[in-house]
């Protein structure tokens, strides 16, 4: 018994040695990374330029809005074609990035197609930012009074500046004023967007005509109903910029998806490495559903073609 626990030392002390050699390789790696990040980051921060208290005062972007071409956008759409959100959300998994881009259950489909699904989108983001007025509101006007006040508002304080930028394949993403009960988004401006080229709209708030648009078939994903003009509730923000909706930052350019499933939002520098795992979980899914169509007896449908 002795002899044993003698001869069970030297492989104790090897095992020992080993672990803090490997611990040791491990802790000089890590330093080696972070002097190489730091000394990185302060090259970097020799060519930024430390903002000003005046710039400060009146206001500082820090998150920067990357502009794609319309070329790029649509090559990373077509690698998105008929990708569904769950598709997307396993490779989310994959490359690291879980429960990441995942907008809250509450901003969901307007109107479902259970046939053609024609409630699904993929689409690059134009972002919004509308915020609930701080103004005064106006006593009873005469019709004519009324009309002339609600043009200036639309005109000069809650605009939609954001039109020129829609292109093929856009989605509208809307961070608007969640309790206003404003209809930022009708039946009219809705199709206008689609004319040129918006494939769906996405907001943490509400929208008014849901019956018109779900007649008009234009992917709308919101949080409710909301019935009242933007004259009066709300007021234009930003365009273009950073944006929070559903609890998921949006930036302009991101992929953004819906179905039955929610939204998802994929950073457009995962763009590429999330659609090639999303389209083998798709094909393989596909495949499986067919042969259990088949046996069934059920015919093909959308999905399974």
């Amino acid at each position: 018994m002795r002899e044993q626990r003698i001869r069970s030392i030297p492989l104790r002390i090897g095992i020992t040695v080993g672990l803090i050699v490997v611990w040791v390789n491990t802790i000089t790696q890590l330093e080696s990374c972070v002097g190489s990040e730091a000394a990185s980051g302060e090259a970097a921060s020799r060519h930024e330029t430390k903002p000003t208290i005046e710039e400060l005062r009146k206001g500082k972007a820090f998150l920067q809005t990357p502009v794609y071409s319309e070329e790029e956008d649509a090559k990373i759409l077509k690698l998105f074609e008929g990708l569904r959100v769950a598709d997307i959300c396993d490779a989310m998994d994959q490359v690291g990035l879980r429960n990441v881009g995942l907008m809250s259950p509450e901003i969901h489909p307007a109107w479902k197609d259970p046939v053609e699904l024609r409630h699904r989108f993929v689409g690059i983001a134009v972002t919004v930012r509308y915020v609930p007025s701080n103004l005064p509101s106006t006593g009873p006007l005469s019709p004519e009074e009324f009309d002339r006040w609600m043009g200036e508002w639309y005109q000069k304080l809650s605009p939609e500046p954001f039109v020129p930028l829609i292109r093929p394949g856009t989605v509208v993403v809307i961070d608007d004023a969640e309790k206003a009960d404003v209809g930022t988004i009708g039946s009219n401006n809705i199709l206008s967007w689609k004319k040129r080229g918006c494939v769906a709209v996405v907001t943490d708030a509400t929208a008014r005509d849901l019956d018109e648009i779900a007649l008009e078939k234009v992917p709308l994903y919101l949080r409710g109903p909301g019935r009242g003009v933007r004259p009066g509730r709300n007021l234009i923000e930003s365009v273009n910029r950073p944006v929070e909706v559903g609890g998921v930052l949006v930036r302009p350019g991101d992929v953004v998806a819906g179905d039955s499933d929610g939204v998802i939002v994929v950073p457009r520098e995962f763009a590429e490495q999330v659609a090639s795992y999303a389209r083998k979980i798709l094909e393989t899914d596909k495949a499986g559903r067919r042969r259990l169509y088949e046996s069934l007896g059920i015919p093909e449908d959308v999905s399974v073609k």
